[in-house]
């Protein structure tokens, strides 16, 4: 028996997120289905690095499973892909020692949040459209993210999760031909937390709350404060780091 490490890509639009549920149509699901197929028919469980909600999209979504097989790393890509959904890919196959756990060995992920000021129907199912901005609000209030901080305030509240501390590397925007980013790194994340971080800003920067608002939410945390979220299908879970 081999571990394997999978790096996976999806459209999330029709997806009641990665996470499988019975009877539900989720990217979990998908792939150990086509797992199967390989193993002689029989379950094959993944474990996967980060629980996306439906809707939202991932172009470097991290699982791992163990199979007993003969077959190498790249005709293991080919033959799932060819029993996937075209929303979702393989885009890498490789082994890796049992050790490797993908969630738990997780040290940091990259999100990408789109919002564009275009209002293209084209782009509606994977930018969120927003009417206008300030971009140095922008700027100012991304910056605060950085850091060590408890954000309560910025996820859905869960009793039983104790712990809401998060480290935040990167916070920032970027504006280019009417497409606007928000991209952030940190060591976690909590349930929602990226899409109220983009909602929180857009509306700080629409002046919907003022700046001290804003500070206030980070410097003193409150569970399920009445703030807002953007919608997840401008959300993509980009990349997940491991140590070397």
């Amino acid at each position: 028996m081999s571990r394997y490490k999978i790096t996976i890509q999806y459209d999330g639009s029709n997806f009641f997120g990665f996470q499988s549920q019975k009877d539900s149509n989720t990217i979990q699901n998908k792939i150990e289905k086509s797992l199967s197929f390989l193993n002689d028919n029989k379950p094959i469980n993944i474990v996967g690095a980060s629980r996306t909600d439906s809707g939202v999209h991932a172009l470097g979504q991290i699982a791992h499973f163990d199979l007993k097989t003969s077959l190498d790393n790249n005709d293991i890509k080919n033959a799932m892909n060819a029993r996937l959904p075209h929303e979702i890919r393989i885009s890498e196959v490789e082994g890796v020692s049992d050790k490797f756990h993908s969630r738990y060995n997780a040290k940091r992920k990259e999100y990408i949040y789109q919002c564009t000021l275009d209002n293209n129907p084209l782009l509606k199912s994977n930018y969120w459209f927003v009417k206008s901005i300030d971009l140095d609000i922008l700027n100012h209030t991304s910056e605060k993210l950085c850091g060590n901080h408890n954000f309560l305030s910025f996820s859905k509240f869960n009793p039983e999760k104790e712990n809401t501390m998060c480290e935040i590397f990167v916070s920032k925007w970027i504006l280019e031909n009417k497409k606007l980013l928000y991209i952030t790194e940190g060591n976690r994340f909590l349930h929602h937390m990226v899409r109220y971080f983009v909602g929180t800003m857009i509306a700080s920067s629409q002046r919907k709350i003022n700046s001290d608002d804003f500070t206030d939410l980070l410097e003193n945390p409150i569970k399920d404060a009445k703030i807002f979220k953007a919608p997840a299908n401008g959300l993509i879970l980009n990349k997940i780091y491991y140590e070397n």
